[in-house]
């Protein structure tokens, strides 16, 4: 008898690959594994498509400040709508509407000079902005955070069903012979080889993100900053600066 299980066995350990470790073993251990090819689908879809969000709000940006820094406002008007993807024009928009809109129900044209009340609204519908850019880029980063922390606990508990259908495999066989031992347990391995696949990655670009997000946070600040002391030199000079002459 333990010659015929040790010959059975012996074939499973003799044809250890990924796919027949997955088909041999038990449904909860499947089942988690399905699971973490879930999170590695979503999270490399994810990867994906932040890097080309955050590529091309960056290229946005610094195309769009050129323009701000060394054109008209109306040829950062135009730039801005032709830069959609950065943050930086974006807010660059939302203070024109708020300002034009003010302006609108004062009975004033668009490029009238601000008075205090109205320089504060605008640098609070700016500020309000750069706040909805912020959470705008940090999408989806929560999925690759979860992904890269707690998939590899859930390949560790697939990894902890397996190993005890093993030693419940052990003593049916009677045996602790390699050949019983070894192909449960790759089979109970194999369950935490997947969520470190799924997990490592996704921790990668969770941090590289971060970093890139950082950089374009920071410039956010400093654009914000310098958009609301152009309207306050308007303001306290009493007519439009350059460049903010002309809508």
């Amino acid at each position: 008898m333990e010659l015929f299980v040790g010959a059975v066995w012996g074939g499973r350990l003799a044809s250890l690959n990924p796919l027949a470790l997955i088909a041999q073993a038990s449904w909860v251990v499947q089942l988690v594994m399905l699971l973490l090819a879930g999170f590695s689908i979503l999270s490399w879809a994810a990867i994906v498509f932040k890097w080309r969000e955050l590529r091309g709000a960056t290229e946005d940006d610094e195309a769009f400040l050129e323009v701000f820094h060394e054109g008209t406002y109306e040829q950062a008007y135009r730039a801005a709508h032709d830069c959609d993807r950065g943050p930086l024009p974006a807010i660059f928009l939302a203070a024109h509407a708020e300002r034009v809109q003010m302006q609108k129900y004062a009975g004033r044209k668009p490029d009238a000079p601000l008075d205090e009340s109205q320089v504060e609204r605008i640098a609070r519908r700016i500020r309000w902005a750069a706040s909805e850019e912020g959470r705008r880029l940090e999408t989806r980063l929560g999925l690759l955070a979860t992904t890269g922390s707690s998939t590899p606990f859930i390949g560790l508990f697939g990894t902890v069903i397996g190993i005890i259908d093993a030693f419940e495999n052990i003593g049916q066989a009677g045996s602790a012979s390699l050949a019983v031992v070894a192909p449960g347990i790759a089979e109970a391995l194999i369950a935490t080889a997947i969520g470190l696949f799924a997990a490592i990655p996704a921790t990668i670009f969770y941090n590289i993100f971060i970093a890139r997000l950082r950089d374009i946070q920071a410039s956010i600040d400093l654009f914000t900053h310098e958009l609301e002391e152009d309207l306050r030199r308007e303001s306290t000079q009493g007519a439009p600066v350059a460049r903010a002459a002309g809508v």
